[in-house]
């Protein structure tokens, strides 16, 4: 008879359907779980995922690198998938599964694309209240709140009419990517915005305060096509809703002039990392008036002229 060893037969892919579970009892999100399963689906094609787990080796890693090289897999994909694989072997360790760490591949630091000031001209103008249906005076709001907050799609979708607090100039968010309540404050344009918005979309408090025009929730796929009708309708080629999320990042730290740690409350992230990330994209921009921040430029301009003595 075989001796039996613990976690004998548990391959890799069995365990990761483990992982899945264990992450779906902490709470993850839904979209979180899906990225998860998606990138191990990607992964198998360089890994194989039927050997068995406690046989997994670092030559076995590092042949998977090598195989998404060759395989002209882009620097920050493969970013990604290490990232996945790290958080998988990090929860095997605790589990006392595996001893093996997954070192994250260096990703390349690209400039993300935004949308111009000419482009936010034409999203911004205001459809004629008058001639102009429901959908298209409902999508105009929500580009003015995207470039309001910067939220995520999903966080919009859920914001209720009772999230509004105009008193205040506050909108509390129901749904964020963390699971943290999150408030954000309401600038007096998007205050006006709102409150003539919902004199037309009346509805309760517990309604959805973006819906179609029956009144109902809008889907992910639902507001990301209206977004992207309303864009080109604009004569704007982008389409994407993130794409404001960089935008209003841009907008803050550079035209705006606002500092990282507040915007990293602003786009909620729980680290200031990937707000470290937005700031890094956008150095190039950093040069914009310069003038206006650089101490030993307010120094110069505003003391008092020394002149040497011989």
């Amino acid at each position: 008879m075989a001796k039996i060893t613990l976690h004998q037969g548990a391959s890799i892919e069995e365990t990761f359907k483990d992982f899945i579970i264990s992450r779906k009892t902490k709470g993850l999100a839904d979209k979180t779980i899906q990225s998860y399963n998606y990138h191990f689906h990607a992964i198998a094609h360089h890994l194989d995922i039927y050997k068995d787990i406690t046989d997994l080796t670092k030559s076995d890693l590092d042949s998977m690198i090598e195989s998404m090289r060759g395989a002209e897999i882009s620097a920050n994909s493969i970013s990604t998938y290490t990232r996945c694989l790290r958080a998988f072997f990090s929860w095997c360790n605790e589990e006392c599964i595996t001893q093996i760490n997954m070192k994250l591949y260096k990703g390349v630091e690209t400039v993300k694309d935004t949308y111009t000031d000419r482009e936010l001209e034409k999203l911004l103008k205001k459809p004629d209240i008058r001639k102009c249906g429901f959908a298209e005076y409902r999508d105009w709001v929500i580009v003015n709140f995207l470039l309001n907050s910067g939220s995520r799609a999903a966080t919009i979708r859920a914001i209720q009419i009772r999230d509004i607090d105009f008193d205040n100039g506050l909108v509390h968010y129901r749904h964020t990517k963390n699971r943290r309540a999150q408030v954000i404050p309401l600038c007096s344009e998007m205050i006006k915005i709102l409150r003539e918005y919902l004199r037309f979309r009346k509805g309760n408090d517990e309604d959805y305060l973006f819906c179609t025009e029956n009144g109902l929730p809008l889907t992910e796929n639902g507001l990301r096509i209206a977004i992207s009708r309303y864009n080109t309708r604009r004569g704007v080629n982008k389409t994407s809703i993130h794409l404001f999320r960089h935008t209003f990042a841009r907008k803050y730290l550079i035209d705006c002039g606002g500092d990282a740690f507040t915007l990293q409350k602003l786009l909620g992230h729980s680290t200031l990392e990937m707000t470290k990330h937005y700031c890094a994209v956008f150095n190039a921009d950093l040069t914009k008036n310069y003038d206006n921040f650089s101490p030993l430029a307010q120094m110069k301009q505003g003391g008092a002229r020394i002149t040497l003595k011989r």
